[in-house]
């Protein structure tokens, strides 16, 4: 498995998390279409990487989010609106290993003993320790951020400010 000093987010991404390395370091293992691999990084910087590369930062990304879905604690993350890619953590992203999913990989998901087997569209299976009514919630919210990104992109919503009305001082009269 070889080793990656950086990783920009791209359309092939299935999921990713992060793990402690022998040294203590955060590390991320990526799992994307056609190849497995670790990246030098915590999930979190990828994600912020990402996120800056088209201008943009992950706390922005995330309070964007806040303000679109609700005020949610594990918001999905946009993080390109030009070719889709949206994310979201299969528990807070304050978490470190944390499950990071791009939804558009996923097939389908069914119920195991209480967790949850996801089945991508190359066919591999990833079974995780969540409910599946959680995990599908927050699939569903991910694939809405998606959706209301790009309808928003076609169709921008404008907005008139007018500049606020001169005061006058009138003057008093003092008897």
């Amino acid at each position: 498995m070889s080793i990656e000093k950086y990783y920009l987010i791209n359309q092939y991404l299935m999921y990713m998390y992060g793990f402690y390395d022998r040294n203590g370091k955060v590390c991320t293992l990526v799992t994307q279409f056609d190849r497995v691999f670790i990246v030098d990084r915590s999930p979190l910087e990828i994600l912020d990487d990402s996120l800056r590369c088209i201008g943009f930062n992950l706390k922005g990304a995330m309070d964007t989010s806040k303000i679109i879905m609700g005020n949610n604690m594990m918001c999905p993350v946009m993080i390109n609106h030009i070719h889709n890619i949206c994310v979201f953590p299969d528990k807070s992203h304050k978490n470190e290993d944390a499950i990071w999913f791009n939804p558009y990989h996923i097939l389908r998901t069914q119920s195991l003993k209480r967790k949850t087997h996801i089945e991508f569209r190359n066919r591999k299976v990833l079974i995780i320790d969540s409910k599946l009514f959680s995990f599908n919630h927050k699939l569903k919210s991910a694939e809405q951020l998606s959706k209301i990104t790009i309808e928003n992109a076609n169709n921008p919503v404008c907005f008139i400010i007018e500049p606020p009305n001169k005061i006058r001082k009138r003057k008093s009269k003092i008897k």
